[in-house]
């Protein structure tokens, strides 16, 4: 009886020890930059009981290279009730290799993936696999070139040119300037976005560009969005804002449609600033200032965006929804009156973006967030939260005048000051961009957007929304550090910056790396028509609040949920486009 006692309390033991799950590292799987803030998170059942170190180590010669002290604990109960959460920060490191983090826990070895530190890191794995998938998701096969060389306008029986463009996520092949246009705030720049952005990396890396031998790829890709955008464009002087699929494999289903709630098809498809119009207009007013050109020529690209932008002056208010401009005409007008501005110096131009610049600041409460409409709405966006204040730094890029030039920076400066503020003054061992919004007539703070929302159904993850924060926290920071030379600050946003591209990236709660192909975990493939689907360099929609909670809170990540599993698995144009900005914005030319 007393060895069967034994045995049994033997067993219980090894049961108490198995029912608590291993520590994990969480960790960036792909690439540090030198300089950047590097920093993994290890997440355990269990509170440490006295100060435990990590190391670093260099997989190739398996020699430890740093030693430091786990920081925490920290908690998230919001999201994984009664985890104690460690921080590893292994900032200071910047010799080029490949790492791991290794920690002890109860004399038991525990391993991080694998990941690179070197000298624009990111830029070299990712740029060159980027342009990789928008390249693939060209809609350019035979029936996809032939339905939509002669494309129905919806309502009528008159058919359109408008080939080319990228299909939009892996499960959607349809073709949009922007979707959720109803909804008024909601509304996400996309192919206009993806081009800006192409542009944006081909100008200001060449250097790099040339060493990835991609110099060619990346502006031939760009010119490709530029030209499609050109035969989008009516000649009334508006942008068709979408080319639906209906979601059928047929390829004569497709229409020119605008869209409302649940795939309802319209005739509303001219598209107003904030519906894709303002970033189109902007993308060919900068492309045209290039020597090389696609189907068109410089002068048809500056035509285009002049003709464009004159006539959304007289009936943007027209094509708004509900008929009021917001935040998302401001800042989008804004980028559209900088390039033009910038390509012509044409004075109507320096007036409009300086218009569009101050009603961004009109917008700004007293903490630092946004407002979106003319009364108390903040401005919560799940893909461009970070597009006011990138557009207010293109802007400062031609702005001379002293005092308005010191305004917009205050809008950056107290905007920025804001995104640390709701970020850090919580328990948030990840760094995850919170915000603030407003739910059933009450101002609150989250981690994710709030589910129930003006669309009535879309919501998924937010990795464009980190990507395009973190471009801000970037070019905000290097605006505000000429300034004042605050180096606090320039590393707080700098530390910001990292923990978005590290969460798309693998250092998040279910340790999945978003960029298809990268890392060590990824999303399953999803397949779409005309042989489309997940792309590598592509990526996914990412981590929402829990499923079923109407304010966003908890969290949640499914690989599969019975065909609704695309709010977390599919790729989408702007993830990868807000990725593209926020990685060349922390690269440095040479």
């Amino acid at each position: 009886m007393k060895i069967l006692k034994y045995i049994l309390i033997v067993i219980g033991v090894l049961s108490g020890l198995n029912s608590q799950a291993s520590p994990e590292i969480f960790v960036n799987q792909v690439a540090f930059d030198s300089n950047s803030s590097k920093i993994a998170v290890i997440g355990l059942d269990e509170k440490l009981t006295h100060k435990s170190v990590f190391n670093l180590v260099n997989t190739v010669t398996n020699q430890n290279v740093f030693t430091g002290v786990l920081s925490g604990p920290m908690q998230v109960d919001d999201w994984t009730p009664g985890k104690f959460y460690y921080t590893a920060d292994f900032s200071s490191i910047q010799t080029r290799g490949r790492y791991k983090i290794t920690i002890s826990i109860a004399n038991a070895p525990y391993n991080s993936a694998e990941f690179v530190i070197d000298n624009n890191a990111l830029a070299k794995l990712t740029i060159p696999a980027i342009i990789h998938y928008y390249h693939n998701q060209r809609a350019n096969t035979p029936a996809e070139l032939a339905a939509d060389s002669k494309v129905l306008l919806y309502g009528s029986k008159k058919r359109v040119d408008m080939h080319g463009g990228w299909c939009d996520a892996s499960g959607d092949v349809s073709k949009y300037f922007s979707h959720l246009a109803y909804a008024n705030f909601v509304s996400p720049q996309q192919i206009p976005l993806v081009t800006w952005s192409m542009i944006n990396t081909a100008e200001r890396l060449p250097k790099l560009m040339a060493d990835l031998k991609v110099q060619d790829s990346i502006r031939s890709e760009a010119l490709y969005g530029a030209d499609y955008m050109m035969r989008a464009l009516s000649k009334e002087g508006y942008f068709r804002m979408i080319i639906f699929s209906y979601f059928k494999k047929d390829p004569d289903a497709r229409r020119v449609v605008g869209l409302h709630a649940s795939s309802v098809t319209t005739d509303e498809y001219q598209c107003a600033f904030r519906e894709g119009g303002g970033m189109a207009i902007a993308a060919l007013a900068r492309v045209a200032r290039w020597a090389k050109h696609g189907d068109y020529t410089q002068q048809q690209y500056l035509a285009a965006a002049r003709r464009a932008f004159a006539h959304l002056q007289k009936n943007n208010l027209k094509y708004d929804d509900d008929g009021k401009e917001n935040i998302i005409d401001d800042y989008c007008a804004l980028m559209a009156a900088t390039e033009l501005w910038i390509s012509t110096n044409d004075l109507q131009y320096k007036t409009e973006a300086r218009k569009r610049a101050a009603n961004l600041q009109k917008r700004l409460t007293p903490a630092g967030y946004f407002i979106a409409d003319d009364g108390t709405r903040p401005y919560w966006h799940a893909a461009d939260a970070g597009l006011p204040v990138v557009a207010l730094c293109r802007y400062l890029t031609k702005e001379t005048d002293t005092a308005l030039r010191t305004r917009s920076i205050s809008v950056i400066s107290k905007a920025l000051e804001y995104n640390l503020h709701v970020t850090n003054d919580v328990s948030n061992s990840f760094g995850y961009a919170r915000q603030t919004f407003r739910f059933k007539d009450k101002i609150q703070e989250g981690f994710f957007i709030p589910h129930e929302n003006e669309t009535g159904w879309w919501w998924q993850g937010e990795n464009a929304r980190l990507g395009s924060l973190a471009t801000a926290a970037i070019e905000g920071g290097k605006v505000l550090y000429a300034v004042d030379h605050n180096q606090a600050r320039k590393d707080s946003l700098a530390v910001y910056a990292s923990q978005q591209l590290s969460w798309i990236l693998g250092c998040n709660p279910y340790a999945m790396c978003f960029m298809y192909q990268f890392g060590k975990n990824n999303v399953p493939y999803m397949s779409s028509n005309y042989g489309h689907g997940s792309q590598r360099g592509g990526i996914s929609n990412g981590i929402t609040g829990k499923e079923g909670s109407p304010d966003g809170s908890g969290i949640d990540f499914k690989k599969e949920d019975k065909g609704e599993e695309w709010r977390w698995t599919e790729q989408w144009l702007p993830h990868a486009a807000w990725f593209l900005d926020a990685v060349t914005a922390l690269s440095v030319d040479r």
